[in-house]
């Protein structure tokens, strides 16, 4: 057998759990035990913990945690991680170069056949984002090891209605992908409270000497999502909205990141959603504008209002444009 075969066989015969002696080896492999010496030095030069007991009865063991470990991944396990690949460098993944060295050496060790096999399948699999921003990666990256290591960062930071940024320390407990944007959740100094940032609008960001401790049991997407979506059961003052139309925009509709959260009730050509007013009018009518006809509000009366209201300044801003 190849010198890499004999490798394996050895280092699969250790993983039985089982002590063996270089002899016991060389006679199961029909190798000389000075070449089974050569292999075992090479496998430990390479990094697997094989352990050497002398004595009467002596021989070669892996240890235990190692034994537990799984040493190969099969094919489906393989092209799972491959495919769990693509999905993170489209949303940006921080560690893109070290993504790419562990996607790498998943091929590699991989023999010609699975090779073939892992090629035809990500050809046939492709993850399409809308374009990231470019210069957000360093940002994530700095962010990913404040959080890990629970040390402050210190930043500019430039909210959406501010021109200027502002120089902001804060305690990053965690890392949000939502809606193709990243965002990282934790405390604010300035604020005095706990807060999500936009990775995009950290304009500068350094670490600081000062180090935090993460609040037990904390999920930074609990909290974002809490925020984002906030929970209404049991909450006074909220009202239907009651939407009629193609059963094929209602499908649609239904599944949209903020009204599906409020769905109520859905039949054949109708959908009924339970929110609070104020953030309905805000929100909703600019979700319904690219529906155009598709779609018909029965109620409330102040939803086709400000419909309307909105309808007429963006004709009337398009007119004197």
């Amino acid at each position: 057998m190849p010198k890499n075969d004999n490798m394996l066989a050895i280092l699969w015969m250790l993983n039985s759990g089982m002590k063996m002696t270089a002899k016991q080896i060389s006679e199961k492999l029909e190798m000389n035990i000075r070449t089974v010496y050569r292999y075992i030095d090479a496998l430990c030069a390479s990094g697997v913990p094989i352990i050497s007991d002398t004595g009467h009865n002596g021989g070669y063991r892996l240890l235990n945690h190692f034994i537990r470990s799984p040493l190969l991944f099969d094919m489906d396990e393989k092209k799972a991680l491959l495919h769990a690949a693509a999905f993170a460098k489209e949303a940006g993944y921080p560690l893109s170069e070290a993504l790419d060295s562990a996607t790498s050496k998943l091929k590699m060790y991989s023999n010609q056949e699975q090779e073939k096999g892992l090629s035809r399948h990500l050809a046939g699999f492709e993850v399409i984002n809308r374009s990231g921003y470019p210069s957000v990666q360093p940002v994530l990256a700095e962010l990913e090891q404040a959080v890990a290591n629970e040390f402050s960062v210190e930043m500019d930071y430039r909210t959406s209605h501010e021109e200027q940024p502002k120089n902001r320390v804060i305690d990053p407990y965690g890392m949000v992908n939502w809606n193709n944007k990243w965002y990282t959740v934790g405390f604010c100094h300035l604020r005095k409270e706990i807060r999500s940032f936009r990775a995009e609008r950290i304009v500068q960001i350094k670490r600081t000497p000062m180090l935090f401790k993460r609040p037990e049991a904390f999920s930074a997407r609990e909290f974002f999502m809490q925020n984002l979506l906030p929970n209404l059961v049991d909450k006074a003052g909220l009202i239907s909205l009651r939407i009629e139309g193609r059963s094929e925009a209602l499908d649609d509709l239904c599944l949209h990141w903020f009204l599906g959260h409020y769905l109520k009730e859905r039949t054949a050509n109708q959908a009924i959603f339970l929110l609070e007013e104020a953030s309905m009018l805000i929100h909703v009518p600019y979700f319904l504008l690219p529906y155009a006809k598709s779609l018909q509000v029965i109620e409330p009366r102040s939803m086709k209002e400000k419909l309307v209201a909105v309808a007429s300044e963006l004709m009337e801003y398009y007119r004197l444009s």
